[in-house]
């Protein structure tokens, strides 16, 4: 079992060790006034962690306390690990991004578009073009979530017992059969919708592969990568040091809440938000992203896909604020992209928070968050364990590690 541990200066990074104090000081003010449990912060220049900051409890209730080798659930920063399963899988030549995706899920084979009326009354015509597996990567494929309760579809998802993404008691392969049946919102391509689809390249990645999706992630991914910790499931010798999951409250406190089953192996391996990691695993895989594919002689993708990854894809170099469905035209989406799996900044003037050119990463739903920035040759990881209302812990705190970079 390894640590993340501080292996340099903030000063020696060209880092203002001041700045991240106030970093600190910031969160730990939210953990005293009870709107976080605990934290785990840290931030790494050069491939060397500057500043690694704790505070706070992993589980409230047993007093035990955030160290560096708690595990967290850290729901949809799993997605980027499943883009890198797909693009593994490109680079052997087993699939295409413009592979149709029905070639390998044939329930994909004559998806259909909403048109009109909800329910029963649901209007459909056939899609103009097939979804592509660059559309699942790019959250341009047409499929939704049931949690937005914005459109039709949405519902439709909701009556389909989707409301938490997986029908109950099903595993990956009839939870996908089950996308499929239903209505895409849109033409394949023509807007972005954050989704259930990396849940469908989890089932790509089975059927192409020939392995369940953990087996391919520990043999492919997380063993080269030395990512001892992490996975879909913990075991035995690993279960007290997992952190409890809250959610946010009414008037702004945290309560205990149910989090995602990890102690066993799940019936659902869900590719959108499945695992439990590290900060030490975590920053190998940044690591492994940072350095083009590489890390400590391993060599998971060439420089070249990892460039594909995190540059923009969505067309015609569009901004998420204005290429995306409704339920995503807000101010935090101003000035971003999206790769294969990671929001990429592509307009730093409007960012709701200041942002390097380049910087590519992703949030979870438990307020986890990391990002790569490479004008800066700075990788940030952010966890903790609170599913919020209104917090907004992400801006604050690209704006305070944004401060410490000394000019």
């Amino acid at each position: 079992m390894a640590q993340l541990r501080q292996e340099v200066e903030p000063g020696g990074a060209g880092l203002d060790a001041k700045a991240l104090d106030r970093l600190d000081r910031h969160f730990a003010r939210y953990v005293d006034e009870g709107r976080l449990p605990g934290y785990l912060v840290a931030v790494t220049r050069g491939g060397l962690v500057a500043h690694l900051g704790m505070y706070g409890r992993r589980d409230v209730a047993a007093g035990l306390p955030v160290t560096a080798d708690t595990l967290w659930r850290i729901y949809s920063m799993t997605k980027p690990v499943t883009a890198v399963a797909v693009l593994l899988l490109m680079e052997q030549g087993a699939l295409t991004l413009d592979d149709p995706v029905d070639r390998y899920l044939p329930a994909f084979a004559d998806p259909q578009v909403y048109t009109g009326g909800s329910g029963a009354k649901t209007r459909t015509r056939p899609a103009g073009t097939p979804i592509l597996v660059r559309h699942l990567l790019t959250h341009t494929a047409g499929l939704t979530f049931a949690s937005y309760h914005r459109h039709p579809v949405d519902a439709l998802y909701r009556e389909a017992g989707l409301e938490f993404s997986v029908r109950p008691g099903a595993d990956l392969a009839e939870t996908v059969d089950v996308y499929a049946s239903l209505p895409l919102q849109f033409e394949p391509g023509t807007q972005w919708n954050y989704s259930v689809a990396s849940n469908v390249l989890g089932r790509l990645v089975e059927v192409v592969s020939g392995q369940p999706l953990d087996a391919f992630f520990a043999e492919r991914i997380l063993r080269p990568l030395g990512m001892v910790d992490t996975g879909f499931h913990i075991v035995p010798e690993q279960a007290g040091r997992l952190a409890e999951l809250y959610r946010e409250t009414e008037d702004g406190g945290i309560e205990p809440v149910a989090g995602l089953p990890v102690h066993g192996r799940p019936r659902f391996l869900s590719g959108s938000g499945g695992l439990v990691s590290t900060a030490y695993d975590f920053h190998r895989f940044m690591e492994m992203l940072r350095r083009g594919g590489e890390l400590d002689g391993t060599r998971l993708l060439s420089p070249r896909t990892v460039e594909l990854m995190s540059r923009n894809q969505l067309p015609g170099g569009a901004i998420l604020r204005d290429f995306g469905a409704p339920v995503h035209q807000e101010a935090a989406n101003d000035g971003l992209g999206f790769g294969f799996n990671v929001s990429v900044v592509v307009d730093p003037a409007r960012t709701l928070a200041p942002s390097g050119l380049g910087t590519y990463g992703w949030t979870g739903a438990a307020t986890t968050a990391f990002w790569v920035d490479p004008s800066h040759d700075v990788t940030v990881q952010f966890m903790t364990q609170v599913r919020p209302r209104t917090l907004k812990v992400f801006p604050e705190l690209r704006r305070l590690v944004h401060e410490a970079l000394e000019r």
